[in-house]
C-alpha cells in the first residue's frame, strides 16, 4: 500500500508542478502587460523584468495553488479511472478513503503553502515589488532620455535634448507639453537636470529658457532663469496597496475607530481582503474531498476532460466570489457572508460528492 501511495503521490507532484507553472504563466501575462509600457518606457533591463516577475509570483500562487491541486487530482485520478486502475485498487481491498490519501497529503502541503503565502510571503513580495519599481525609476528615468531623440516616456510630453553630458544633466532642452489640451506649451532651455523626489515624482530643473503658451489665436511668451517642471510617467507604479498589508496590519486598520466614519469603502476592502486571505488557503482542504469524486467523472472523457472540468469549477467559483464581493462593496451583503458564501457552497458540494463515492 505504501508503494502504491508513493507512486500516486509522485505522479500527483509532477502534474501539480507542471500545472502551477502553466497557470502562473497564463496569469502572469495579464499582469506583465500592465507594466510593460511603464518598464519599456524607462528602458528596463532583462534583469529588472525578471525581478518584477519573481515578486509577482506569490500573489498569483494564492489562486494557482488550489487550481493546480484540483487539476493535478483530476488528471491523475482521471487517468487511473480511465485505465481501470481504481477498480483494481478497490478489488484488492482498498476503500475510497485509502485511495485518496496521496491527495490528502498534497492538499495539506498546499494548505500550509497558501497560509505562508497569504500571511507572510505575499505581503513581503508586494513591498519588494514596490521598492524594485522605485529603484527602476531612480536608475532608469535619467537613462530614458537620449540626446538627439524624441522621448515620449512621460505622459503627454515630448522631450528632446541636444546634449547629455551626464545621466542627470541635459543641455539644449526642447519640451512639448500637451497635458492641457486648451493651452499647449513649448518649453526651451539652455540646460536642465532631471531628478526624483517624493517617491515616484520626477522633476526637471530647467535654467535660462522660455515658455511659449498657445491659447486660441494668441501666444504668450514667458522667460525664466529657473523653472521646475513635474513629469508624469505614462504608467505610474502603484502606491502602497492593501495587498502589501500583513493580516496583523489589516486587523489593526479595521480596529481603527475613525476609519469606518471617514472611509467606509476602505473598511469594506480591508474586511474582504482579510477573509480572502483565509478562504483561499481553506480551499485546498475542500479540494481534498472534491477532487477525487470529480475525477471519476472527468476520467471518462480523458485528460482533456479533466483539464476543462477543473478550469470550469474554478471559473464558476471565482465568478461567484467576485460577484459576492461586489455585493459586499455595494452594501447588499454582510462582509463575512459575501466572502465565505462561495467557499461554503463548494464545501457542501464536496461533502455530498465525497459521501456518495465512499458509500458506493
Amino acid at each position: 500500500m505504501k508503494i502504491i501511495h508513493r507512486s500516486i503521490l509522485k505522479e500527483l507532484a509532477v502534474t501539480f508542478l507542471l500545472s502551477i507553472a502553466f497557470l502562473n504563466f497564463i496569469l502572469m501575462m495579464e499582469k506583465l502587460l500592465r507594466l510593460s509600457r511603464f518598464l519599456s518606457g524607462l528602458g528596463a533591463s532583462l534583469a529588472d523584468m525578471l525581478k518584477v516577475i519573481i515578486y509577482l509570483q506569490p500573489q498569483l500562487l494564492l489562486l494557482t495553488i488550489p487550481m493546480a491541486l484540483l487539476l493535478s487530482t483530476l488528471l491523475v485520478y482521471g487517468r487511473l479511472n480511465l485505465d481501470n486502475e481504481l477498480i483494481i485498487l478497490k478489488a484488492s481491498g482498498m476503500n475510497f478513503r485509502n485511495i485518496i490519501l496521496p491527495v490528502a497529503f498534497l492538499g495539506a502541503v498546499c494548505f500550509l503553502m497558501n497560509i505562508a503565502t497569504s500571511f507572510y510571503i505575499g505581503p513581503k513580495s508586494m513591498v519588494s515589488l514596490r521598492d524594485e519599481l522605485t529603484n527602476i525609476i531612480k536608475v532608469r528615468t535619467p537613462l530614458a532620455i537620449e540626446e538627439g531623440r524624441f522621448n515620449t516616456a512621460f505622459k503627454d510630453l515630448v522631450i528632446m535634448v541636444r546634449e547629455k553630458p551626464a545621466d542627470e544633466t541635459l543641455k539644449g532642452v526642447f519640451i512639448y507639453d500637451g497635458r492641457n489640451e486648451t493651452q499647449p506649451k513649448v518649453l526651451t532651455a539652455l540646460e536642465g537636470k532631471i531628478f526624483l523626489s517624493g517617491g515616484y515624482q520626477v522633476h526637471m530643473d530647467l535654467r535660462e529658457g522660455c515658455i511659449h503658451i498657445v491659447k486660441g489665436n494668441t501666444t504668450t511668451e514667458i522667460y525664466f532663469d529657473r523653472y521646475q517642471l513635474a513629469l508624469d510617467l505614462e504608467s505610474m507604479p502603484p502606491s502602497r496597496k492593501i495587498s502589501e498589508f500583513t493580516p496583523q496590519e489589516i486587523v489593526r486598520e479595521i480596529s481603527n475607530p475613525g476609519l469606518s466614519k471617514e472611509d467606509a469603502s476602505r473598511l469594506v476592502s480591508l474586511q474582504i481582503e482579510l477573509h480572502r486571505r483565509l478562504s483561499l488557503p481553506f480551499l485546498c482542504i475542500i479540494l481534498i474531498f472534491l477532487g477525487p469524486p470529480l475525477s471519476l467523472i472527468a476520467g471518462k472523457s480523458g485528460r482533456l476532460g479533466g483539464l476543462v472540468l477543473g478550469l470550469l469549477v474554478f471559473a464558476v467559483y471565482y465568478v461567484l466570489l467576485i460577484y459576492a464581493e461586489n455585493l459586499v462593496k455595494a452594501g447588499q451583503l454582510f462582509h463575512i457572508t459575501g466572502t465565505w458564501a462561495p467557499t461554503v457552497l463548494l464545501t457542501i458540494v464536496a461533502i455530498l460528492m465525497f459521501k456518495k463515492e465512499t458509500n458506493r
